[in-house]
This record gives C-alpha cells, structure tokens and sequence, in this order.
C-alpha cells in the first residue's frame, strides 16, 4: 500500500470511530434521558424492552427504521428529502476538529499521526461554528417544504432563534479565544493543562464564568431544548418544523438534535474546563508507572466533562417550563447579548493590563 493509501485508510479509520462513538452516544443519550426525567419526576422511565429498558433505543432505531415514509402531496419532494441530512451532516462534520485525548503522535510507517485529533486545523473554533450555522438551514428548508402551516411556523421560529442565540455563542467564547491566543481547539486544550485553577473558567487574569453560562444558556436555545423548544413545541406546533416527517427522514433530525447537543458539550469541555487535562498536573496512571497508558485517563477525564454537560440538558429539561416566544428572543438580545459584549471588553482590558505589567 502505497504512503497515500495508508494515510487515507487511516484517516477514514479515525472519522468511521468518530462517528460510531458520537452515534452510540446519541442512542444512550435517548434512554439516559428518559431514565433521568423518570428518577427527577419520581418514576421508572422505560422498562420494557430488555432488563430495566435498556434497549429501549434499539427498539426506537427499529421501529423508525421500518415505519412508512410518507410525503405530503403538496411537499417540495427534493427539499423535503434533503432538509434532514443537511441538518445531520453539519452536526457530524463538526466533531473532526474536537481534540478527544492527548495531542500525542504516533509513528506508523513513515509517517505521523494523532490518534487522538481527526484533523488540527488552526481555525478549528471557526470550523465549528460555520458548519454549524449550516446546519439551521436543514431545519428552516424542512419546514418550508413541508407545505404545512405549522411546520413553516416552527421553521421560521428557529430561523429566528438561531440568529439571535448563535451570535451570543460565538461572542461567550471570544473571552477565551483572548487568553489562548488560538482558534485551534487543540492548543486551547493544550493551554490549560496543569491544575484546575489554569481552565479558562477559572483562570487568571480573567476568568470566563460569565462566558461559561452564555455559553451554557446559548448552546441550549441552539439545539432547541427546554425551554427554549418552541420551534418544536407540541402543545403549540403539533412538533414544529418536522410534523410531516416520520420513518427515517424524522430519524435524521432527531439523531442531529442529539449530535449537535454531544458537539456544543464537548465544545465546552474543551473551552472552559480544560478538555482531556486532569483538574492535577499529569495523571494518576502515569504517577503509577504506566505512563504509556495515561491516556485512558485523558480521555475518561473529556468524557466526564461532557457527561456532565449532557446530564444539565436533562436537568434543565426536568426543571424548567417552556418560555413564550416573546420571552426567548428578549433573553437573547437583552441580557445574553449584553452579557458576552461586556465579558470581551473585560477580558482584552485584563489582558492587556496584565501583559503590560509582565
């Protein structure tokens, strides 16, 4: 096999165990869901399927799988078809810049590779948010082209929406983009190795708590979660921008709402709570003498932080009411706007003071 051969086999390795990982962790992510709303509200959850409902998600998967795919007579049948994968793809595309476990390299033949990174590129933040600013336009089409009223609604509400609250995402992190000095989401991780006190929600000279819960607040009203869900409200859309979808169409936008949720959490892992880095300098495996398998830790540590991200979606979900519509768009541009705009003049004055007196 020639240098080219294998670095393509090797790239397609990594983005095919990517995609299986975030893929498995959607289908757990729809029981853990339903178990943790049922442990908050005081009941079982699922309990059917296999021992204490545990494939319940695979159930799901096949019932989707097998139900009828129906078209509205009136439907843009092309746009109607595409609408659900153009709101996938985005979701999946952007985990390729997501540093899951050290910036280790690994020989293999005459080349390099990182097990770890799909690809570095130095404007990897920037990737991020651009596919996922697409990915809005597969919810908006779907919407449009289903020849329903209350599917355009909803489509229109989260066009609205995704303006107002993508804007307050990319400005909560500018604060962190100031102290790293990158766009590259491997050299921000890289930067806040050591104790827990260098993550950028903790750092000096300006932490980025503020950050984090614009961030936090923002990422929720993205992917159109509680309770800032009325671009797929039931009680009021009959489900919003994908009332005409079922089978596999309707798969594809639930599987990219829960995608999109995984990208936003381990975004935020990455940004503000240090990534893969332990909340200690190295790892306990390598204090142990095992430093050729600290990576375990590594990545154990990326897990948990995005664990606990996915697991405050569930929360929220179990806590809070629906807002009106009124309510959402003034959050967003009266007090999260606000917010991040005075969290960057903050920080560039912090750090350039900071700097000066170095």
């Amino acid at each position: 096999m020639t240098e080219l051969g294998l670095r393509l086999a090797v790239s397609f390795t990594q983005i095919a165990a990517v995609t299986c990982i975030v893929i498995v962790t959607v289908l757990l992510l729809t029981l853990a869901e339903r178990k943790v709303l049922g442990w908050m509200q005081d009941r079982m959850g699922p309990m059917e399927v296999g021992p204490y409902g545990i494939l319940q998600p695979f159930a799901d998967a096949i019932k989707l799988f097998f139900k009828e795919d129906i078209v509205p007579a009136g439907a843009n049948k092309f746009l109607f078809t595409m609408a659900p994968i153009l709101a996938l793809i985005p979701a999946l595309i952007g985990f390729a810049v997501i540093p899951w476990g050290p910036n280790q390299s690994l020989e293999i033949g005459s080349f390099t590779i990182k097990p770890f990174i799909i690809s570095d590129i130095n404007i990897g933040i920037l990737y991020i948010l651009a596919f996922a600013s697409i990915g809005a336009y597969g919810i908006i089409l779907g919407g449009w082209s289903s020849n329903s009223k209350y599917s355009l609604l909803g489509g229109l509400r989260s066009a609205a929406q995704v303006i107002s609250y993508e804007l307050n995402v990319g400005l909560s992190i500018v604060g962190v983009l100031i102290m790293a000095g990158s766009l590259s989401l491997v050299q921000i991780t890289d930067a806040q190795s050591g104790w827990f006190w260098n993550w950028y929600v903790f750092a000096f000279p300006a932490p980025q708590i503020f950050a984090l819960v614009v961030y936090v607040i923002s990422a929720v009203a993205e992917t159109n979660r509680v309770p800032f869900d009325l671009p797929e409200a039931e009680s009021e859309l009959v489900a919003g921008f994908f009332t005409e979808y079922s089978g596999l169409r309707f798969a594809f936008f639930y599987l990219a709402e829960y995608a999109n949720m995984v990208l936003v959490s381990c975004v935020a892992a990455a940004m503000f709570l240090g990534g893969w880095n332990a909340p200690y300098p190295g790892t306990l495996i390598g204090y142990l003498g095992l430093p050729a398998f600290a990576w375990v830790e590594n990545t154990m540590w990326f897990a948990v932080k995005t664990y606990s991200f996915l697991f405050l979606f569930f929360w929220l979900r179990a806590t809070l009411p629906r807002l009106r519509y009124d309510q959402l768009m003034r959050f967003g541009w009266k007090v999260m706007l606000p917010i991040a705009l005075a969290n960057i003049v903050v920080t560039a004055l912090a750090v350039f003071f900071h700097q000066q007196m170095k």
